[in-house]
């Protein structure tokens, strides 16, 4: 059985991360997610997310593709997560290209494009009148 294990803030759910979410889980047959914790949201963000960590959790959670969901409290934990969840595949955006090589010693790591013209903090704009979604 091949576990892939990937990571993400999933705030203001939308059609970017479905993608994702569903491209890692094709990579396996388990995928473990690790919702960013709000601390570690605002560390990486400078904002706290619209939806706090308990039902961000909750949402990914419920996503069909998805099989375990636990809270990411630091970015400088990644290769416990790894080793913990047994993850065989570790998938990030190609936004952390290269951040994260140093893991392919205990796991395979891809980075996999985003999906164009759509992301969180534009939708967050655009609802609070800031600006066009895309």
């Amino acid at each position: 059985m091949t576990t892939v294990i990937t990571f993400g803030t999933f705030d203001v759910l939308h059609v970017g991360h479905v993608r994702v979410l569903n491209r890692a889980a094709a990579l396996g047959d388990r995928l473990v997610v690790g919702v960013s914790s709000d601390a570690l949201n605002f560390s990486k963000k400078g904002r706290n997310p619209v939806f706090d960590q308990d039902e961000r959790t909750e949402i990914v959670s419920n996503l069909k593709v998805v099989d375990a969901v636990f809270v990411e409290e630091s970015l400088e934990q990644k290769r416990e997560y790894v080793l913990e969840h047994r993850a065989d595949i570790l998938v990030m955006g190609d936004d952390w290209t290269g951040k994260f090589d140093f893991l392919n010693d205990v796991c395979r790591v891809i980075y996999l494009p985003r999906t164009p013209s759509v992301s969180t903090t534009a939708i967050i704009e655009h609802i609070s009148g800031g600006g066009a979604a895309g």
